[in-house]
């Protein structure tokens, strides 16, 4: 990949394995669209971004080197060698779904927006995942571009449920109340969580109300870029029972929340 600079963008030559509709709209990022004109937009750690995808060249708009270098970047994962694990990928199922869908990359999230978004995606539908996070952010974040950026868990947890009212989230207000008040007074700790071996950061998620499995394991694939974790939802399920019945291989653990994500994304579109 070779970074450029044309005026106020930025742009990616030679991209490898990187397709930004297939990695920002496969379920794991609630606050992207796309336009019209095919440029994507979105807000993630706390900046505003357009970005275009032509062939192998991305654009990313009205952004600098040092913030590609130090936000996006990361954000989208473009350190790791997908071409690599992927073709570790002997299984035949795995291999099909990574060729029929190149391009998806985990993209690693602010770890409180990550938790929080999957809080409120429990029993939920994306439009309605989508809406309940937009008016959360416009009503409690800040100013970011022409939208707003995720609310902090600091401000988010002097706020009472009766407060989360126009944000519609029903059942689960009670459950990000909560989520932000053990994250902000440091009972959940996230920077503990980082360095945890998986298990025990699994439980330090597990002692927030509304934070049973599945939420936890897309917490920490999504937002603390843990690729061993797989999450488990309705369309994984039928994955392992009608391709797994013995159980995910193991050999592929280090790596299998990438997995995971090809094959969700070709379980729902292909088979």
């Amino acid at each position: 990949m070779d970074v450029k600079i044309n005026g106020n963008n930025v742009v990616l030559e030679n991209t490898d394995n990187f397709d930004i509709a297939l990695s920002l709209d496969c379920g794991q990022a609630f606050r992207w669209r796309e336009c019209e004109n095919g440029v994507w937009q979105g807000v993630a750690m706390g900046k505003e971004l357009s970005l275009l995808q032509e062939g192998s060249k991305v654009t990313l708009f009205n952004t600098s080197v040092e913030e590609f270098e130090t936000i996006w970047k990361i954000y989208f994962d473009l350190d790791r060698d997908y071409k690599k694990i992927i073709d570790s990928y002997k299984d035949e199922s795995i291999s099909t779904a990574c060729k029929e869908f190149p391009g998806i990359r985990i993209l690693k999230q602010d770890e409180w927006e990550a938790i929080c978004s999957f809080i409120i995606s429990a029993n939920n539908n994306i439009p309605r995942i989508k809406g309940i996070i937009e008016r959360f952010c416009e009503k409690f974040g800040e100013k970011a571009g022409e939208s707003y950026s995720f609310p902090t868990a600091e401000r988010i947890s002097k706020l009472t449920v009766e407060d989360l009212a126009p944000i519609r989230a029903g059942f689960r207000a009670k459950y990000i109340i909560d989520a932000a008040q053990k994250i902000a007074s440091n009972e959940v700790s996230i920077e503990k969580i980082k360095t945890l071996p998986f298990e025990d950061a699994k439980a330090e998620l597990l002692k927030i109300k509304g934070v049973g499995e599945k939420v936890a394991q897309c917490a920490l694939l999504y937002g603390f870029g843990r690729v061993e974790a797989f999450p488990v939802d309705v369309w994984v399920k039928r994955i392992l029972a009608e391709l797994y019945p013995d159980g995910f291989p193991t050999e592929y653990y280090e790596t299998q929340g990438i997995a995971q994500q090809y094959l969700f994304h070709w379980r729902r579109n292909a088979l």
